[in-house]
């Protein structure tokens, strides 16, 4: 992305400092463009495997890798392998020069789906799995209508800084999703693959029914469940678990589904951009917060829980870390009374901690005990690890 690169919050030298690391993330989140402008020189030997000469050559020999590092008498160093997914067989040789040579790998892929499938080596716990998202908070926060851009356009980085981002954004629904992700689940029937995903645009945010997506998307519930495990598997989509810990109200089991991008589920759903006067603002806003807790977790925390807990009777509380912070959200310029509710149902069991609600109020305050936080300033907090302490 050239003078556009925008330095990343993703933290890799002091992994490959200690040992090898899978880096996984979906197309375009920036894989390539972060391990060339922000590891610089780091690696001693790139291999990019969408160069189909040099993969056909590797498919053939695997070990010509181990071939070539040998001539130059490697040791000790990082050697950084592109789209690992596309040669599976590398794995063994990069395994053997782990132990022979000491050399620490940096393996980077869209998803581990082809390499676990295939029961492929996945070095046996040799490598560090991190993941890429698309740009935080502390990328881009120095942009004056950054909530305007991510409605908009989403956050990742080609689509956020694009000229033509709706343009942009069809391609990717297009072609990628569509087609290369239809692929991945061996989806023959790709008008049906399709529907799935528009359908599944259409839950962003909310519990899911595979019953009724199954029904819209015209297949059968047990290949609308593989289809939505295919969206976690490449970090297109994650799950959030409910939380069902609670005594006093009894919680629903059921997770919630959030795609990876606000701009993928505008795109997939043919929506205008999303202004605050909006129906789906409230969503999309939920959405975006869910994404930072979701990066931040992976790049800081990646042993923390994340959930959500709503009761039978309907109190909900979009978002607990851990058992510690419970996290309200709502899209309001004016936190009242009544958008408190979820979070004193839950504070009655005694649990958590501390409790905030999320909004688009001007200043941060506490209102009965919980804390009003603009969203600015919880996102800044957070990834200042503020809220990272458990317990």
């Amino acid at each position: 992305m050239g003078n556009d690169y925008r330095q990343r919050a993703l933290d890799l030298s002091s992994t490959l400092a200690q040992k090898s690391a899978f880096l996984f993330g979906p197309r375009q989140t920036g894989k390539s463009s972060y391990v060339r402008e922000q590891l610089g020189s780091l690696p001693a030997v790139s291999y990019n495997l969408l160069d189909a000469g040099l993969r056909l050559r590797l498919l053939a020999d695997p070990t010509l890798m181990r071939q070539e590092i040998e001539a130059r008498q490697l040791r000790d160093c990082v050697v950084f392998i592109d789209e690992i997914q596309k040669c599976p067989e590398l794995l063994d040789e990069v395994q053997l020069l782990i132990e022979e040579r000491g050399i620490r790998f940096l393996l980077s892929g869209s998803s581990a789906r082809k390499l676990k499938r295939a029961g492929t080596n996945l070095l046996g716990g040799r490598a560090r799995t991190k993941y890429l998202h698309p740009f935080v908070y502390p990328e881009v926060s120095g942009d004056e209508d950054l909530l305007g851009r991510v409605m908009a356009r989403g956050l990742l980085p080609p689509h956020y800084l694009s000229e033509t981002p709706d343009e942009d954004l069809r391609s990717y629904v297009d072609t990628y999703l569509s087609e290369e992700i239809a692929a991945e689940g061996q989806a023959r029937n790709l008008p049906a693959f399709a529907r799935f995903l528009q359908t599944a645009a259409t839950l962003n945010a909310k519990m899911i029914n595979y019953t009724n997506v199954a029904n819209d998307a015209q297949v059968p519930r047990q290949t609308i469940r593989l289809w939505f495990q295919i969206l976690v598997d490449t970090m297109l989509g994650y799950e959030l678990p409910s939380y069902t810990s609670t005594v006093k109200r009894k919680s629903v089991e059921t997770a919630k589904f959030y795609f990876f991008d606000t701009g993928i589920v505008r795109t997939l759903r043919r929506l205008p951009s999303i202004l605050p006067e909006s129906a789906d603002f409230g969503e999309f806003f939920e959405q975006y917060i869910f994404m930072e807790l979701r990066a931040w977790i992976d790049y800081w925390k990646p042993e923390e829980r994340l959930a959500y807990w709503r009761s039978l009777s309907g109190y909900e509380v979009d978002f607990l870390l851990g058992e510690a912070v419970a996290i309200e959200v709502k899209s309001t310029t004016l936190a009242q009374e009544k958008h408190l509710l979820g979070l004193r149902a839950l504070r009655e069991e005694g649990k958590f901690k501390r409790f905030i609600l999320v909004c688009r109020d001007e200043r941060p305050r506490k209102l009965d005990g919980i804390e009003i936080l603009p969203w600015r300033e919880f996102l800044g907090r957070l990834w200042a690890n503020e809220f990272s302490q458990r317990g």
